[in-house]
């Protein structure tokens, strides 16, 4: 099997509903996702959106009310004891015993996965080994995310899952992860992940996949996503600008006292502005200008509405 031709984790069709009959909600609706071995996907998706409840079938941790899921060309669920060998999943909670040392945790988690990294390793990777014989329930919650990624990497997995990795980081450790996710792509381990945070999705991901009420919306590079979406000008809106209407912009927004232009042309509409209020002795107050970003794509789709089904039924 080519890894350059069979993708590392395959999701066509999956759906996943919770409930039955009148009271039903399918928070999943038909998700299909490829990730490429040896990269870095990141899933995206606003409130309720469906990312946490697709992760967990890809992990194996929850039945698909239809379609299918492959990890390594297996299913996570019947081929459950094969799969777990070659992956590393970081849940959002790990319930690791509060009374056990870092160090006994680890050790602990050892005897659970083949080929294990040593835990002396693991504390090493994870800037722990000074933690190590301080009771879990005594760190800090960056310190016990720290510890959880360590036992997610202990057998030195294929593919890693990780869901909201960074959660509660200091923004140093926030950066440690970054550069020990980086490390495990370069040594060809694939990696899906889920985060709330658009930097550490641009910063970390090969490609993304932005979910929204249950579908993937948007896919591809962070370039490929923000491409097409305008970027905009602001400034504190003024009483008359005649010449405003003749900027070749997609529309104009005046709201709140600000004045906002939607360009896909942001330096020459940008020029035209300045030539255009220096000639008429007009000054532009709070003037910003800022390029099509995966921030301004992403609140483009939060924006869009869902149905009042799916925002009652919203589970995750």
């Amino acid at each position: 099997m080519s890894t350059h031709e069979t993708p590392a984790i395959g999701v066509s069709g999956l759906r996943r509903s919770y409930g039955t009959g009148a009271h039903a909600f399918e928070a999943v609706r038909g998700v299909d996702l490829d990730v490429p071995a040896g990269t870095i996907t990141a899933l995206l998706g606003t409130n309720g959106a469906g990312k946490t409840s697709t992760l967990e079938v890809i992990e194996g941790l929850a039945t698909a009310s239809a379609g299918t899921v492959r990890v390594l060309g297996l299913d996570p669920v019947a081929d459950r004891d094969e799969v777990r060998r070659h992956t590393g999943v970081l849940l959002q909670r790990s319930g690791f015993s509060g009374d056990l040392t870092v160090h006994e945790t680890l050790r602990m988690w050892r005897a659970t996965v083949t080929s294990p990294r040593s835990a002396d390793e693991s504390l090493a990777m994870l800037r722990l080994t000074d933690r190590a014989d301080v009771p879990v329930r005594a760190l800090s919650g960056g310190e016990q995310r720290r510890l959880d990624l360590a036992c997610t990497l202990m057998g030195h997995p294929d593919v890693v899952l990780l869901d909201e990795p960074t959660t509660g980081l200091d923004p140093e450790s926030r950066r440690d992860v970054w550069r020990l996710v980086r490390g495990l792509r370069d040594e060809g381990t694939t990696v899906l992940l889920t985060t709330h945070y658009l930097d550490e999705a641009e910063a970390l991901a090969d490609r993304l996949e932005i979910m929204h009420a249950g579908r993937i919306v948007r896919s591809g590079t962070p370039a490929e996503i923000a491409a097409g979406h305008p970027s905009t000008i602001s400034f504190a809106t003024l009483p008359e600008l005649p010449w405003l209407p003749h900027l070749d912009a997609r529309r104009v927004v005046e709201e709140r006292g600000v004045t906002t232009i939607e360009t896909d042309d942001l330096q020459g509409v940008l020029t035209d502005l300045l030539i255009r209020a220096a000639r008429h002795g007009v000054r532009l107050e709070g003037l910003e200008a800022r390029t099509a970003s995966l921030e301004s794509v992403f609140l483009a789709i939060a924006d869009q509405p869902q149905s009042r089904h799916e925002t009652e039924g919203a589970l995750r």
